[in-house]
């Protein structure tokens, strides 16, 4: 996405410095109040961009120290490229039962969703099915704040003002920006009652990959325009305002949030095909490089465990990944003998485990 740069509040510019926006400390404000009248001054100096929110419990750094907001789906400082073709096969799955659903229980709106992925992504991420390429922002900034604090562990919390193109459809392209913008009021059935509440929107870049050489064009901070630190506490909202309850936000009696919590647990227990063979596949190139280097060293290595046991004595392997190397050898003969006890985190958890050490960390230099 194109990266713009916000006009300030001199408040802001003051407190930040010759720091970058991304940077900095997030500017504090101690009333809702407050908060309300610095947003008014943002969106009369930033006019040609349409100000949402976004409240978060934790300010995430990269190794840079720059806040980074990313999709779920982008989310982590190494992920393999097999690690992210998982994710969006995950997420193809996903949308394919979210589909099957709808259709077979006449959802209202349904002959939509089937043909348009936004629309399915869109579902998918708001009632947290799984990571997707889009991120929840709200046009409420009372919403946001109760998200903030109804996320935060601490005495602070944060919310987060992104300037994006202004909404013309219900889904909006703008290919001057690479930005789509998903109004959820728009695309979800009545029976999806949690974004009416919300006044939730789904925002990500238009050409949505799973390959790219780097990132940074995913990085919602590339819009930011401001960040601010809030108290978690009930005082922030003073005489006049009150913090949104859990129950409005998530509200009972959402018929798509329960279909949606029947596809995420469908999904905790079952496996993707081919993934107990890609782990197979892995392990096997992991377990022949291990039985070559003891075989360097001893001639007579016949098994997995006593190529451990040479490399370990030798102190080729690095000692952190002794234990996992024998857990990850235990997990592959249930795989073999056992698949049926096999859930779909464990796998993915493992895959990515046996792929990260066949990148070569396991070795000590």
């Amino acid at each position: 996405m194109r990266q713009i740069k916000g006009q300030l509040t001199e408040e802001i510019s003051r407190f930040i410095g010759n720091k970058p926006l991304d940077k900095a400390d997030a500017f504090p404000v101690t009333t809702y109040r407050q908060l309300v009248e610095q947003i008014a001054k943002l969106a009369y100096l930033n006019k040609d961009n349409l100000l949402f929110f976004r409240g978060q419990g934790i300010d995430y750094r990269n190794r840079n120290g720059a806040s980074t907001i990313y999709p779920a789906i982008y989310r982590g400082d190494y992920v393999i490229q097999r690690e992210m073709n998982n994710r969006f096969r995950l997420l193809d799955h996903a949308a394919r039962k979210l589909r099957d659903i709808f259709e077979e229980e006449k959802i209202q709106g349904y002959e939509d969703l089937v043909w348009k992925k936004y629309i399915q992504w869109s579902i998918l991420q708001h009632y947290e099915v799984c990571d997707t390429p889009l991120l929840d922002l709200t046009h409420s900034l009372h919403v946001a704040c109760s998200f903030a604090q109804h996320g935060s562990q601490d005495k602070f919390c944060y919310v987060y003002v992104f300037g994006l193109p202004y909404v013309m459809n219900r889904i909006s392209h703008n290919s001057e920006h690479d930005i789509v913008n998903i109004r959820l009021l728009s695309i979800c059935p009545p029976e999806a009652l949690r974004p009416y509440f919300q006044e939730g929107f789904l925002v990500g870049t238009e050409d949505v990959t799973n390959e790219y050489d780097k990132k940074d064009k995913l990085d919602f901070n590339n819009r930011l325009i401001a960040k601010y630190q809030i108290l978690s506490l009930t005082r922030f909202w003073g005489n006049d305002f009150s913090k949104i309850p859990e129950s409005v936000l998530f509200p009972r009696g959402d018929r798509i949030g329960k279909l949606c919590k029947e596809i995420s647990l469908e999904l905790q227990s079952q496996l993707l095909p081919g993934q107990l063979g890609e782990f197979i596949q892995d392990w096997t190139e992991l377990e022949n490089f291990l039985l070559t280097k003891a075989r360097d060293r001893e001639k007579r290595v016949f098994s997995i465990i006593e190529a451990i046991d040479v490399l370990s004595s030798a102190g080729i392997i690095k000692q952190e990944f002794i234990y996992e190397l024998h857990e990850l050898r235990k997990f592959r003969n249930m795989v073999v003998h056992e698949p049926k006890r096999i859930t779909q985190e464990q796998i993915e958890e493992r895959i990515s485990q046996v792929q990260k050490i066949n990148q070569g960390l396991i070795i000590s230099t």
